[in-house]
């Protein structure tokens, strides 16, 4: 019997750098088809999932601006990579027989349809799967805040974050073997220790509008589908 899932709807927010693989650039198609995969399963629980996605692999704007451009046509460059990145999901989960749409918060309508919160709702009230691409069309904004603003919008009932590792440390676990891992902590304290697993604003948003956060490792095949059934590893940001 299939298990009821713990969230009915939800935001994931992957890393650009995650599509890379092993590659130093660009996607590897295995990596978004396994991603594309667990977002089936969540589908075939019952969940609905909305996706952002980041462009690091691809693009960010931060590194023009590190070396003196223009970090507004910078940042423009990456929300365009988003959209790369949202169409690769898209394919690879028509590919698995998911209905996806990819929803562009800059207006590109011979590439994909424009965002609205309207919109969205509705796809997702369908049963599809939404992938909000190009941030919030702002610049100086990451995807990690546009990833709890269309958590907000859409009514999420959690935003999972996948990350390298499988949750939040007081440090870098890589770097420091005897970081402590949280089962679970506040927004709040997140803040205050300066926790980087998302910006501050996108942490704020999230707090404001009483989202969990579900931190876990993105590379564990079907990690995704665990949270949702009550299992897996991950940590808990939530206030109560």
């Amino acid at each position: 019997m299939t298990a009821t899932p713990i969230y009915r709807r939800v935001l994931l927010k992957a890393s650009g750098e995650a599509l890379m693989g092993e590659q130093g650039f660009g996607i590897d198609v295995s990596v978004v088809d396994r991603i594309a995969g667990d977002i089936a399963e969540a589908r075939a629980l019952g969940v609905e999932v909305g996706v952002v996605i980041g462009g690091g692999n691809i693009f960010r704007g931060v590194a023009v601006a590190s070396k003196g451009g223009d970090r507004v046509t910078g940042d423009h460059m990456g929300m365009l990579a988003t959209v790369i990145n949202s169409l690769a999901l898209r394919t690879s989960l028509v590919k698995m027989g998911v209905d996806a749409v990819v929803l562009s918060a800059i207006a590109m309508p011979e590439i994909c349809e424009s965002f609205s919160q309207r919109q969205a709702t509705a796809y997702m009230d369908a049963g599809k799967v939404v992938i909000f691409a190009g941030g919030t069309g702002n610049p100086f904004f990451t995807t990690d805040s546009a990833a709890a603003l269309r958590a907000a919008e859409i009514g999420a009932n959690a935003l999972f974050k996948g990350t390298q590792v499988d949750g939040v440390y007081s440090e870098d676990p890589k770097k420091n073997r005897n970081a402590t891992r949280y089962d679970r902590i506040s927004h709040e304290d997140v803040l205050k220790r300066g926790l980087s697993i998302m910006d501050t604003a996108a942490i704020a948003l999230a707090r404001e509008n009483h989202i969990p956060i579900i931190v876990y490792s993105i590379h564990e095949k079907g990690g995704f589908g665990d949270i949702l059934k009550g299992k897996g590893h991950c940590t808990v940001v939530a206030d109560s």
